[in-house]
């Protein structure tokens, strides 16, 4: 169902959510665990099951074709915009030739899965993600480990490695784009010092950061489900979790901005070239106008009124200072701060299992206002 055209969205997001969320229903009710207090956790009431595979499941897919949709306007205006040198444009084709046939490789998709299974599975989920002290739905601690259910086994070896499957390939293609622009770089690029993006022309890279958005979303959905289970059923407060959400902002900003920092060297260098360039500029344009205008070297009857001189001296000066503050990577403030907001938005309702929903609602307006 997932080609390279990336169509059938709504039948991938339907079948691959139903295959891993209903058979867990069914099962747990074989199990009598739907709603029943013998075990700590019952399905119908485990938020980190029904988060994860009803909410960030099919935004991860969804997401897959927003990135496509955003990234492929994207990279073609390193063409249009000429900053491809034409006697590199052969070895930018390749870079894109070689992140597709990278993106649609089944071997490393096999690679993939058996990596879920291996460590994913076996190592991450039963020994850091299953709650270890608590009898639920999908399992009973004991001396041995976790003893799993009838919809432990389908949970464990069915339903979880199908999200984890689905998050890592995300990895890898987060991978794959770092890969390209690494590759772009690579690339002596034609990039102008006085362009009013600050950044050489590149600025259109900085919107591609937006394209990543769901799947930020979807990072904090996941948070928020863990969260919201240990609240619930372990005890744990909101507030003990601050580390682990400013570790997993600060990786998840790293994780899409980090790419962009490949093309560094090169605005770094047009800027210090920029400065030389339009320095020397500038310093011969302001003699010759000093000569001019103050020093008597004005042709006689020519009037200071009307003269486009000082207008030109206006001009070179901001043209040299959109060098001087030219940025050395196409990231933004409101990028980081948009992007970061989307991680913390699913989290925010937790806070009502600290406060009511009338404080809460004060102490956002109290931020916003």
């Amino acid at each position: 169902m997932a080609d390279d055209a990336l169509e059938m969205v709504r039948q991938r997001v339907l079948v691959i959510t139903l295959v891993a969320w209903l058979p867990l229903l069914v099962l747990a009710a074989l199990d009598g665990h739907l709603l029943n207090r013998s075990v700590a956790v019952p399905f119908l009431l485990d938020l980190e099951v029904h988060i994860r595979f009803l909410v960030a499941v099919p935004i991860l897919i969804i997401a897959e074709l927003v990135v496509h949709r955003r990234l492929r306007p994207i990279t073609l205006a390193f063409l249009d915009r000429k900053i491809i040198p034409e006697d590199s444009v052969t070895r930018f084709d390749e870079a894109i030739r070689s992140a597709f046939r990278l993106r649609n490789s089944v071997a490393a998709e096999l690679l993939l899965v058996a990596f879920v299974y291996g460590v994913g599975v076996l190592v991450i989920w039963r020994q850091y993600t299953a709650l270890q002290t608590t009898a639920t739905w999908y399992a009973v601690p004991g001396p041995g480990g976790l003893t799993l259910s009838l919809a432990g086994f389908w949970y464990g070896y069915v339903s979880v490695p199908i999200f984890q499957f689905l998050l890592i390939r995300w990895y890898f293609r987060l991978f794959i784009w770092t890969r390209f622009l690494w590759q772009v770089s690579r690339i002596e690029l034609s990039l102008v010092p006085t362009h009013p993006d600050r950044v050489g022309g590149l600025g259109f890279l900085a919107n591609t950061v937006y394209a990543f958005m769901a799947l930020l979303v979807a990072h904090g959905a996941m948070l928020a489900a863990q969260f919201a289970n240990r609240i619930f059923f372990a005890g744990a407060a909101l507030t003990e979790f601050k580390a682990e959400t400013g570790a997993m902002v600060l990786f998840l900003l790293c994780l899409v901005f980090g790419p962009l920092l490949v093309f560094a060297p090169q605005l770094a260098q047009a800027k210090r070239k920029g400065l030389s360039e339009y320095g020397a500029l500038a310093e011969r344009y302001v003699r010759e106008f000093d000569t001019k205008w103050l020093r008597g070297g004005a042709p006689a009857g020519e009037a200071l009124v009307g003269s486009g001189d000082i207008q030109s001296l206006a001009d070179l000066a901001n043209s040299f200072d959109v060098v001087r503050t030219m940025r050395i990577a196409p990231i933004t403030r409101d990028a980081i701060v948009r992007l970061a907001a989307a991680v913390l938005v699913p989290i925010v309702p937790l806070a009502l299992t600290m406060m009511s929903l009338e404080e809460l609602l004060k102490k956002l307006f109290g931020l916003v206002f």
